[in-house]
């Protein structure tokens, strides 16, 4: 590998890197007014919803989304261990062997 691809991808690593390590890193230092912070608790919800429908669902260009039956399936046992343990590595074991189970399985 040549110097100036390595210097490539170390400058991509820190640009990509940059944008979502600061804002975190600023946030700790400034007291946000207390709705701003209610409002704020509620993006992770959100973000995981976004990516959990976007998962679930097929979409194609007229038509109605489709429902992928084993993801579907999949997050009957996640729902179950998120909510009763509220502890997100056991949630996120739960729902990889489960889908891996099912596509094993079908």
């Amino acid at each position: 590998m040549s110097s100036q691809f390595i210097l490539l991808l170390l400058g991509g690593c820190l640009i990509t890197w940059l944008p979502r390590v600061v804002p975190f890193l600023l946030s700790k230092k400034v007291d946000f007014p207390k709705w701003l912070n209610d409002f704020l608790a509620y993006l992770p919800l959100c973000i995981l919803t976004a990516l959990l429908f976007q998962s679930i669902l097929v979409y194609r260009q007229g038509q109605f989304p489709a429902v992928k039956v084993l993801e579907l399936i999949a997050c009957l046992p996640t729902f179950a261990v998120a909510i009763k343990t509220k502890d997100l590595m056991k949630t996120v074991l739960v729902a990889v062997v489960t889908i891996a189970l099912l596509r094993f399985i079908f």
